[in-house]
Formats: C-alpha cells, sequence, structure tokens
C-alpha cells in the first residue's frame, strides 16, 4: 500500500523513543524520528527539514500536536496531525483530531476522529499555528470515521 515514491523524500530514522520510555514536554527533531513509547506534548521538525519524517510505531502513542512534513501512523495520537506533504496511516492507526495533509493514504482498519482538512503545499507552509491566527474560528463538532472492508 505504501507507495514508493513518498518513501524516497523521506529521512532516515535517527531519533527513537523506545517502548516503556515516556517524554513529558515538546519534542523537536530534524531528520528522522521512531516513537514506540509516549510523548506527552507536541513533535514538531525542525527549520524547513523538507524530509523530516515521524513514524509512531504500533505501540506508539502521542498526546498533543505534530507537526511534520511526513507522518507515519500505525499507534494513535490524541491531538492534530499537521503534515505538509503526506500522512500514513497504517491498519491499526489511530487519530483523535483534525487531520491536515496534502497527501494521504489509509489503510484498512485506520481510524480518525476529527475531520481530514486537505491543504496544499504552498498554503500550508503560510499558516501559523491555529494558536497564533487572527480571527481563528473554533473547530466543529469532531466526528468519527473508520476505514473498513467490505
Amino acid at each position: 500500500m505504501w507507495s514508493s515514491r513518498s518513501k524516497s523524500k523521506m529521512a532516515k530514522v535517527a531519533t527513537l523513543v523506545g517502548e516503556g520510555t515516556c517524554v513529558a514536554g515538546d519534542l523537536s527533531f530534524s531528520g528522522g524520528l521512531h516513537v514506540d513509547g509516549t510523548v506527552r506534548g507536541n513533535i514538531i521538525a525542525e527549520g524547513n527539514d523538507a524530509a523530516a519524517t515521524v513514524v509512531i510505531g504500533d505501540r506508539g502513542r502521542v498526546e498533543g500536536e505534530v507537526r511534520v512534513p511526513h507522518v507515519v501512523i500505525s499507534g494513535s495520537v490524541t491531538g492534530d496531525v499537521r503534515a505538509l506533504e503526506s500522512v500514513e496511516l497504517a491498519p491499526h492507526g489511530q487519530v483523535t483530531g483534525n487531520i491536515y495533509y496534502n497527501r494521504i493514504e489509509m489503510a484498512m482498519g485506520a481510524a480518525v476522529n476529527g475531520q481530514l482538512i486537505h491543504v496544499s503545499e504552498d498554503k500550508a507552509r503560510c499558516l501559523p499555528p491555529p494558536e497564533e491566527r487572527e480571527g481563528a474560528v473554533p473547530p466543529r463538532k469532531v466526528e468519527k470515521f473508520h476505514v473498513v472492508d467490505r
């Protein structure tokens, strides 16, 4: 399911938050990050690293916003996901929050409890974080979205 085109631009994983590890606070990185533990805070790619990638493994959990060009979710995220390039949701991937994406791939069994909002790459780079926007409209009622095999 995962296209080789999207993987060719992604960074190699250089940092690991291992299973049994809990990071409390925001995490900023460059290159690649793999989360098999828990992050209670925002995950943000530093600078203009267009290849920055975060992979949230099957047992990985994030409680905060994820702002990275490439995101692969096999575990769970409670918070908004903002990807300038791509979002990949694996069969057991779960997101409770809105997903802002340029390109998205979802496997059967992935779950999103929030909105899927397409944002072009140019527009996404210009948008400040939601708390900084003047007159920002609060998010609407969260809707549940599941991919099912028929």
